[in-house]
């Protein structure tokens, strides 16, 4: 039997319809462009920064944002508010992406090999159920309080509690792919098991992998948000989103604009990658691309 693999035009000629209907995806394209804003300030940090992070002004607190010397204005200590704000923005996406990371190394091979062995499906199944009838936020702040507040501490509470998420959608995809003709074809052909899915089922996968990474990548910068607010994260004198509004919150009434812009910068992450998030899962739905 003979299984049949795609040309070189044929996934050339995939890759630009996928291409095309992303550039078509107005919202996905405003994502794009806020996700480009946000990766160019916590890359340029050191640059785009007038002070340092930690830099206190004690003669000037509270100046509204348009204060020459403080374009968006300083906080109780007199740190300039944009300074840190692009720094919070690098450490938010440092630990989002480490984060992601650890959930697609560890749940992309548990969700493997527990949508092609069916034995191993029992075990792994009923673990990812435990950890997903907790919230993922109680699991994560349960990780960081027993590990201690710290930026690797963080990285690693955030990562595991987004395993079992990973490991649904991998499952899931697993579960599709296994029946599909190719490859039962190649299992028809004595192929190993750990051939048919690195070969088959992997390569099949990777576009949800994709897509469910965008779609936790928010969920993990709001997490370290919350562990930075709870004293649980990342730790001062480092600059961090969660700590500008901790710190903010209670001049609320006299300077709103302490948590208004770390709070706005969240937003503009969070909604960019939902945004491109959307915008891929759309591309590359076979589905989708029939319609188009």
């Amino acid at each position: 039997m003979t299984v049949l693999v795609p040309t070189t035009h044929e996934l050339g000629s995939a890759r630009g319809r996928v291409w095309g209907q992303l550039r078509r995806n107005k919202l996905g394209v405003a994502g794009a462009v806020m996700l480009l804003v946000v990766v160019v300030a916590g890359v340029l940090a050191p640059v785009i920064a007038p002070y340092g992070p930690a830099e206190v002004h004690f003669d000037t607190p509270f100046q509204l944002p348009g204060t020459v010397g403080f374009l968006l204005g300083t906080d109780d200590l007199g740190r300039d508010i944009l300074s840190r704000t692009v720094y919070g923005i690098r450490v938010s996406l440092v630990v989002g992406v480490l984060s992601v990371l650890l959930a697609v190394v560890v749940g992309t091979p548990l969700g493997l090999v527990a949508g092609y062995w069916r034995w191993l499906d029992a075990i792994v199944s009923r673990l990812t159920d435990v950890m997903l009838a907790f919230p993922f936020l109680i699991i994560a702040v349960a990780l960081a309080a027993i590990s201690g507040p710290s930026l690797g501490n963080a990285v690693v509470a955030l990562g595991i509690a987004q395993i079992p998420t990973m490991i649904r959608v991998v499952r899931g995809e697993t579960l599709r792919i296994r029946s599909s003709d190719f490859v039962l074809s190649a299992r028809t052909m004595d192929a190993t098991g750990l051939r048919v899915i690195f070969t088959h089922v992997l390569p099949n996968c990777v576009s949800a992998i994709i897509v469910q990474a965008t779609v936790i990548m928010p969920v993990a910068v709001i997490g370290e948000a919350l562990l930075s607010f709870l004293g649980l994260g990342i730790q001062p004198p480092t600059a961090s989103l969660g700590i500008m509004l901790s710190d903010a919150q209670q001049y609320l009434s006299n300077a709103p604009f302490a948590a208004v812009v770390p709070g706005l910068a969240i937003a503009v992450i969070c909604l960019g990658f939902n945004l491109v998030g959307d915008a891929l899962r759309d591309a590359l739905d076979p589905t989708s691309r029939e319609r188009n």
